[in-house]
């Protein structure tokens, strides 16, 4: 269980610091200690086994306050105070909390909610509170690693939030591998960029718990400016980092990695979405020592399935390879027949069993069973497996290459077409900044909306060297910033709000 992590740190490690904001630090004993305020705080009132919302700013104390939740044998899901009350609305009707857990900033937003007959904790009152320690044993002692750890909201397609649930032995199933696959120790300083309710985030918290080290949690505005973000580094050491590609490309092409403080860089992990190679390069040439490793896999297998360390040059033309499957997982590729795919650039879906599926999504079987589904190549016995949506094909390395999403998979002019191949030669070019490719059905337009300082005639004479005629774009959008949601992705739904007519 992941309070193992904290009983062990917060002895071995008591006195370190564990985590930091803006506004304070803590250590592994006083995370430990806050947390068993809040778990006394939930135990008191005889909630466990139930489920509590988190609607606190990312901070230290948000992290104190999930781990409170699992002391108590509660499973939690972190909500985004900046999201439209609509959508949380959405997600607490879903989610249904036995407790909500907030602050005195937010307590009067939170009480406003649709929280139907949900206790409303604030933080500041549990800090107060005696810690009911031999309470808090007792419960501990009957928590199990199939009991739920916390659940995940994504977005749903049809604009109603699915929550991924994430047992504890799937989760430490994967953070465990992580440490032993990766030689992570005490040593590491973390630089967390991902949001608490993403969940890359998972491993920056509980990786630093697992080992003793230490977690920033980077301010937001240093996303805003490249500078400041590589000097926050710089003066925070940080040596770690695991992030989305977006937040990777950000200084890359600003050109800010050029004048960037010198960095002891341990590590790079990506994943959320395609690295371009060609900034990739840049951070390899700025920071040569550095490992770098490509991590592939959606929040319904515990963050990561599969994963690529960089071991040759690529073109910044080239294709990153998301690699083979982590320990106690099994990945592999389903073509339309769920036929199994092994040839060498034969494309299927990609899908997953092991110890790191979720159970499903929550207070939502319909959906549940629509993706996780009996394997097809197993007659004989019970086993589910997670169908990702995700088509790839293997290289000739054996390595898997992540192609696009299922419904991003077209039928233009007669011939079917992979749009994150067209993304992925727009990002090669050096003056291209970012990108995103659509398809207006309708009217049968591969439509391209581009950050960049090339003109349209111009694109299109650069991308006929790197792709087939009948694959270039019909229509461009020149874009100043391009959207991003709240994850710190290209936000592809607001981009075909905006530039496909519906």
């Amino acid at each position: 269980m992941i309070t193992d992590y904290l009983n062990r740190s917060a002895v071995t490690h008591k006195d370190k610091t564990a985590f930091s904001d803006e506004t304070r630090s803590l250590t592994f004993y006083g995370l430990q200690q806050e947390a068993y305020h809040i778990a006394g705080a939930l135990i008191e009132r005889k909630i466990t086994k139930r489920p509590v919302a988190i609607f606190m700013d990312k901070s230290v104390s948000c992290i104190s306050a999930l781990y409170g939740a699992a002391y108590s044998g509660n499973f939690y899901t972190v909500i985004d105070v900046e999201m439209p009350d609509q959508r949380m609305d959405k997600i607490l009707t879903s989610f249904q909390p036995a407790a909500i857990l907030t602050t005195e900033k937010y307590l009067e937003r939170v009480k406003g909610l649709c929280t139907g007959g949900s206790i409303i904790l604030r933080y500041e009152d549990c800090m107060r509170d005696p810690i009911p320690a031999r309470e808090i044993a007792a419960v501990e002692e009957r928590i199990i690693d199939t009991d739920v750890a916390y659940v995940l909201y994504t977005s749903g397609s049809t604009g109603i939030p699915k929550g991924v649930i994430i047992s504890h032995r799937s989760l430490t199933d994967f953070i465990d591998w992580a440490v032993q696959r990766f030689g992570l120790d005490e040593s590491y300083v973390w630089g967390n960029q991902a949001p608490l309710y993403f969940s890359i985030s998972v491993w920056d918290v509980h990786v630093t718990v697992k080992t003793g080290a230490s977690m920033h949690i980077i301010p937001q505005q240093c996303f805003k400016v490249p500078r400041y973000l590589m000097g926050y580094l710089s003066d925070h050491k940080v040596n770690a980092l695991y992030w989305v590609p977006s937040a990777l490309v950000f200084p890359a092409a600003l050109g800010a990695l050029k004048s960037a403080p010198p960095l002891d860089l341990k590590d790079v992990f990506f994943g959320g979405e395609v690295m371009p190679v060609k900034y990739l390069n840049k951070w390899m040439e700025r920071y040569p020592e550095a490992r770098y490793v490509n991590l592939y896999g959606p929040t319904e297998v515990t963050d990561t399935c599969t994963m690529y360390e960089i071991d040759r040059r690529f073109e910044n033309t080239d294709t990153l390879p998301i690699g083979l499957p982590c320990k106690n997982m099994d990945v592999f590729l389903l073509d339309e027949e769920d036929a199994l795919v092994t040839e060498e650039g034969a494309i299927g879906e990609i899908c997953v069993r092991g110890t790191g599926l979720a159970y499903g999504y929550y207070n939502a079987p319909e959906k549940t069973a629509e993706v996780f589904v009996q394997n097809p190549l197993n007659r004989v016995y019970p086993e589910i497996i997670y169908r990702t949506g995700d088509l790839a094909q293997w290289n000739e390395h054996g390595e898997m290459v992540y192609l696009s999403r299922k419904d991003l998979q077209i039928k233009h002019m007669g011939r079917r077409i992979e749009l994150g191949e067209i993304e992925t030669a727009l990002l090669s070019l050096e003056e291209i900044e970012s990108g995103c490719c659509l398809y207006d059905k309708e009217k049968s337009l591969i439509v391209a909306v581009y950050k960049g300082a090339l003109t349209e005639q111009e694109l299109r004479s650069r991308l006929l060297g790197l792709i087939p005629e009948y694959m270039i774009p019909n229509r461009w959008h020149q874009v100043e910033e391009m959207p991003l949601n709240l994850n710190g992705k290209v936000d592809r739904q607001r981009l075909k709000e905006m530039y496909i007519t519906k």
